[in-house]
């Protein structure tokens, strides 16, 4: 599975932005995609999944900011960032997981950076 993520850029304070990823495969068949991120000097953290359900979870700290969705036609998955703050800043990258009986596979993107910044 290939995932190519987009859309990535710098943008000011209560800017928004809205990140793309293209799956390789149908991504209806995709247990869960997320978002995750990962600032200079800090750890890769979830920022929000979608099962195949469509039950989505986010951080806490993007709750009410941030929107995960999916288009399994285009076979898409985004991430709709309003109110974009600076510790929003971070490589971005796009995950899938694929369960099956005989095990659990995990793929990720290349990343795009977000910078927020003034």
């Amino acid at each position: 599975v290939q995932l190519q993520a987009s859309g990535g850029g710098l943008v000011q304070p209560g800017g928004s932005l809205r990140l793309s990823c293209a799956a390789s495969i149908s991504i209806a068949s995709i247990n869960v995609m997320g978002w995750y991120r990962q600032a200079p000097g800090k750890e890769r953290e979830l920022v929000a999944r979608v099962t195949a359900a469509r039950i989505k979870n986010y951080a806490d700290s993007v709750k009410g900011r941030f929107t995960i969705s999916k288009n399994n036609a285009n076979n898409a998955l985004y991430l709709q960032m309003n109110s974009l703050e600076p510790e929003d800043t971070a490589v971005y990258y796009c995950h899938a997981k694929i369960v099956s009986v005989m095990a659990t596979q995990s793929f990720w993107g290349q990343g795009t950076q977000v910078t927020v910044s003034s």
